[in-house]
């Protein structure tokens, strides 16, 4: 199992994508994997506004994550800013510290106090410019019908006042 997360960073530092991590933040798992979630698939810029209006307490150390990870991505690897987007970001666990707390009849409460890593990586949009021109075709043939549907309402229109006109 090791052996395939290994084989998939090497695969991501082959592509256009930066990386930024964090290790022992002070926050559960799944409570960081909250905020991460509104992240996912979201534009660099986008996130940060997310992140920004969060009210959740985390959402601050995400926040610099993710901006260390736009950093690296414009320092080290020379990727446009604007095109950038979150494709991975995860949280895993870290450490958990044990506490006891005094409890009746001589017993005790166990309290977990747990760590996480927090894993963000960018990556480039890469934009077709065949979807593109084919999407203003679309348009185009789209505009091209409402015309000739609105020309025919108007014919209707005319031939009826004539007809209506004839009669009286």
């Amino acid at each position: 199992m090791a052996k395939k997360n290994e084989t998939d960073l090497n695969n991501l530092e082959s592509i256009n994508v930066a990386t930024a991590s964090a290790k022992s933040i002070k926050t559960s798992p799944q409570k960081a994997n909250l905020v991460l979630s509104l992240i996912r698939g979201q534009n660099a810029e986008s996130a940060i506004n997310c992140l920004q209006f969060s009210n959740r307490r985390i959402s601050n150390e995400i926040k610099k994550v993710l901006k260390a990870a736009i950093a690296n991505a414009e320092n080290n690897h020379q990727l446009d800013i604007d095109k950038l987007f979150v494709y991975e970001a995860f949280a895993g666990k870290a450490m958990v510290m044990k506490r006891f707390r005094p409890r009746a009849r001589g017993r005790s409460g166990k309290i977990l106090k747990p760590y996480s890593n927090i894993k963000i990586v960018l990556k480039e949009r890469e934009v077709d410019t065949s979807e593109k021109s084919s999407k203003n075709n679309k348009k185009v043939v789209e505009t091209k019908q409402n015309n000739d549907t609105t020309t025919n309402q108007n014919l209707k229109k005319q031939s009826k006042e004539e007809n209506d006109g004839s009669k009286s």
